[in-house]
C-alpha cells in the first residue's frame, strides 16, 4: 500500500522512539491519519505507537485541545494552530498512557486542487512536533504538486520532525 521509502522513513522514526523510550501519536488535518497510517503498516510498530487523531474539520481540533481563539486569529493551516495541535495530543496520549514519554506529531495544510488563496497557496502545510524539550515547527511550500504528492511529501516531512524532536 505505501511505498519503500516511506516505509523506510517510518522504520527509522520507529527506531528512534524506541532508543528514546517513547511513544508517538499524531494529530493529523490534510494527511488525514496516513502519518499514523504508514507507522502501523510496519509490523511490530504497537510498541511505539501511541495512536492518532484525525482533525480534519475545525470542530475536531476544537475537540482535541485547540483554542477557538487560536484558529480564529491564524486560521487553520498556520504555525501556532499546528503547535496547538501538536501540544494538544500529546497531552491528550500522555494523560491515557502516563506510563512512558509521548513524543508528537502535527499536520495541517492545503493539499489541494483547491482551497488555497494567495496568503496560503495549495501545497502550504504547517508542522509541529511537541516532546518534553519543547516544540518544533516546520513550514513547507511544496507548491501544486496534485493531492497525492503533497500528502506523501508531507508524512515525509512528519517523520523528519519527529525523528528531530526524538534525538532532543
Amino acid at each position: 500500500m505505501f511505498d519503500q521509502e516511506l516505509i523506510a522513513e517510518a522504520q527509522k522514526t520507529l527506531a528512534a522512539a524506541r532508543a528514546a523510550g517513547a511513544l508517538i501519536t499524531t494529530a493529523e488535518s490534510c494527511t488525514g491519519g496516513l502519518v499514523a497510517g504508514v507507522l502501523t503498516a510496519v509490523a511490530g510498530s504497537s510498541d511505539a505507537v501511541f495512536g492518532g487523531f484525525v482533525t480534519y474539520a475545525n470542530s475536531a481540533k476544537v475537540a482535541l485541545g485547540v483554542p477557538e481563539a487560536v484558529l480564529s486569529a491564524h486560521g487553520a493551516v498556520s504555525e501556532a494552530v499546528a503547535r496547538a495541535l501538536a501540544e494538544a495530543a500529546r497531552a491528550r496520549a500522555a494523560d491515557a498512557d502516563p506510563s512512558q514519554p509521548i513524543v508528537s506529531v502535527a499536520v495541517t495544510g492545503v493539499a489541494g486542487p483547491g482551497g488555497g488563496s494567495a496568503e496560503k497557496p495549495v501545497g502550504l502545510v504547517h508542522f509541529a512536533a511537541a516532546s518534553a524539550a519543547g516544540v518544533l515547527h516546520r513550514e513547507a511550500r511544496l507548491g501544486d504538486l496534485g493531492r497525492e504528492n503533497v500528502r506523501r511529501e508531507s508524512i515525509l516531512i512528519a517523520f523528519s520532525l519527529l525523528q528531530a524532536a526524538l534525538n532532543r
